[in-house]
């Protein structure tokens, strides 16, 4: 690998990132290739994780969420994001080469070769394997279902308006696993909490897909952001409007209070929020609201959180 190629950074990676600024040269195409430069991924996997978790302790009565699952699914959402990148980039890698905004991800670019992608891909499967079986079992179980989906994601642009759909099972799959782990069982609770998920990821990923749709519709791949296209602020406005009535669901079923509403109602503000502020036609401000739900989510888990911590 020619050591230039470690110091080229992602065409839409933060300048100051910490990857580029101070990992070793030889780590930098690595990194970059699990989008440790753009941590914000890792964020939104993690959060309904988060949900899961916080929301079981206010209906268990819990005095907290549990510290320690919500370490062991942080670690495995940072492992998982960048399986999932590693992996999506090996299938996509000759149409990222054609996308002005991806050809200089690690593989269109050459910074890393399909052999050696596929070896780190190998080693953070590992990571989040032995994350997934520290969890109780009927947890493993409900972990092992988010195989198929997560499998067949990076094909859902070639034959599907929706890639943004199957993305949001993916990314809402951790809305199920803390209740599982907790439980041992799933409840109306987390599977309005998944669907609540589900809205909001298919929302915030159809903002960030505007960033591209000119040269996805001429590379021939789907997304949302094509499909909506000029509809996209109604649309976006009724995906986080039914994320947020769900959320009221998932509340009232785990039996929430009033701080756990007041981060429903934050979050149903921030989305609104992105709501009015978008515009399709420009690209930064696109990711700078698909970069402001890492906010989004920490209101929703905080409110949960402090409901259990705070609890008479």
């Amino acid at each position: 690998m020619p050591d230039a190629a470690a110091h080229s950074p992602v065409a839409d990676a933060t300048p100051t990132n910490w990857v580029d600024a101070t990992a070793p040269a030889s780590w930098r195409p690595f990194l970059r290739l699990a989008r440790a430069d753009r941590p914000i991924g890792a964020w939104l996997l993690f959060w309904p994780c988060a949900w899961s978790v916080a929301l079981a302790a206010v209906a268990s009565d819990a005095r907290y969420p549990d510290p320690i699952l919500l370490i062991l699914l942080a670690i495995g959402a940072v492992a998982m994001r960048g399986a999932g990148c590693t992996y999506n980039d090996l299938v996509d890698r000759d149409i990222d080469a054609k996308v002005a905004r991806t050809r200089s991800r690690p593989l269109p670019s050459g910074q890393v070769t399909a052999k050696g992608a596929a070896i780190f891909l190998a080693v953070q499967l590992l990571v989040g394997l032995t994350v997934l079986v520290s969890l109780p079992g009927f947890a493993i179980l409900v972990g092992i279902f988010s195989i198929a989906p997560v499998a067949l994601y990076p094909f859902m642009k070639r034959i599907t308006w929706w890639p943004q759909a199957m993305l949001g099972i993916c990314f809402g799959w951790g809305a199920l696993m803390g209740w599982a782990a907790i439980f041992g069982r799933l409840d109306s609770a987390p599977l309005a909490l998944f669907a609540a998920a589900f809205l909001w990821i298919i929302g915030y990923d159809t903002i960030y897909a505007h960033q591209d749709k000119e040269d996805d519709a001429l590379v021939g791949v789907g997304s949302t952001a094509l499909l909506f296209g000029e509809r996209t602020r109604p649309i976006l406005a009724g995906f986080y409007l039914g994320a947020v009535a769900l959320l009221g669901v998932a509340t009232a079923l785990a039996g929430g209070g009033a701080l756990s509403w007041i981060g429903v109602v934050a979050f149903a503000a921030h989305c609104g929020a992105q709501v009015k502020k978008l515009d399709i036609a420009d690209a930064a401000l696109c990711l700078k609201l698909f970069k402001s739900n890492r906010d989004a989510g920490a209101l929703v888990f905080i409110g949960f959180a402090a409901d259990a911590l705070l609890r008479l």
